[in-house]
């Protein structure tokens, strides 16, 4: 199912239009982002409204280096660059992360949002300040991945900007998943689940609770800089407004509707959650469903915020491990041999 699943994938930029594949890609975009913060706050029990700051270390930091005005560094190289600093910034916040937990670690991890604002308005020598900056395509030995160059075609269909994207995001989430989920069954996902059930029986086993409560920080913080980096990619520009408070509730919310401590979950979370808005927007707006954005009534995000929380309220009563644990339990039905 899960080949089957992925060739599907692989042969949508043959069959739908630019637009339905750019609302994909951003949704791959956040999913690497969600199975990050799901390894942090389901499999490591730790809360962090902070995505949204190393998400934007990651994309300015790819920004940066890969300018041919500065650094002019190859875009892998780049690109790994941009989630080393989104880690390095983890790092620097890990000492804060190792002593506090809970709603504590929430507030303390939410001052990194707002601090980051105000570095990306004003350091504008990097980020561009307020109007922010152009980011450079991504690119392997001169051929774009989210640019149109060369321009090719493939059986008749051309491979613009948005096709090239898709490939790249799409290899990109299955590569945050095999990390993450080999993480989660390896020994540091057990040491984290320990941590997070009981710090002191983690203790008396011999698990340095403080370090691995950092490692976990760190470990997130880059995955939410290459979501970051993807994000920008497929906006094609950096502002300061895509990097605020919003976008780390958003991440958070991802990881609650799809199911703390699943990759599947992060996935299918941040599907719903960038994927609704866009395509209620593209689609209900332009046949006269909802108001347009701006004009009073109910316009797609309205509508959005009231959808995902009665989701949240629903899932919460119903099943609090969200939709991952739901489709797991259905589709144990159907596979579940009968009794003669």
């Amino acid at each position: 199912m899960l080949a089957a699943l992925l060739l599907v994938l692989a042969a949508l930029p043959f069959y739908v239009d630019a637009q339905v594949l750019k609302i994909g890609s951003w949704s791959m975009a956040a999913a690497v982002g969600a199975i990050g913060l799901t390894l942090l706050v389901g499999t490591a029990g730790q809360l962090s409204l902070a995505h949204a700051f190393f998400a934007a270390v990651g994309a300015y930091g790819y920004a940066a280096l890969a300018d041919p005005e500065g650094p002019g560094w190859p875009s892998v190289a780049a690109a790994i660059g941009g989630v080393a600093l989104a880690a390095v910034a983890g790092l620097l916040f890990s000492p804060v992360a190792a002593r506090l937990r809970g709603l504590y670690l929430g507030v303390a991890s939410l001052g990194l949002v707002f601090i980051g604002q105000h570095l990306l308005k004003n350091l504008s020598v990097v980020t561009g300040g307020v109007n922010g900056r152009g980011i450079v395509p991504f690119e392997i030995f001169g051929f774009q991945l989210s640019g149109a160059s060369p321009p090719f075609d493939i059986v008749g269909v051309p491979f613009g900007a948005q096709e090239r994207l898709w490939y790249l995001a799409l290899f990109s989430v299955i590569v945050a998943a095999v990390l993450a989920r080999g993480i989660m069954v390896r020994r540091p996902g057990r040491a984290f689940a320990m941590v997070r059930d009981n710090q002191a029986a983690a203790a008396a086993l011999g698990i340095d609770v403080q370090h691995h409560k950092a490692a976990a920080f760190v470990v997130s913080s880059a995955f939410a800089g290459g979501a970051g980096i993807l994000s920008g990619l497929a906006y094609a520009y950096l502002t300061p407004q895509n990097f605020g408070l919003p976008l780390s509730i958003s991440f958070l919310l991802m990881a609650m509707i799809g199911g703390l401590g699943s990759v599947a979950g992060a996935v299918i979370g941040a599907v719903i959650v960038t994927a609704t808005p866009l395509l209620l927007e593209s689609y209900a707006s332009r046949a006269g469903l909802l108001a347009a954005g701006g004009s009073g009534g109910y316009d797609a995000a309205t509508v959005s915020s009231i959808l995902f929380g009665v989701l949240v309220v629903v899932l919460i009563v119903v099943e609090p491990a969200g939709i991952a644990r739901l489709g797991a339990r259905a589709w144990a039905r159907v596979i579940r041999p009968r009794a003669f």
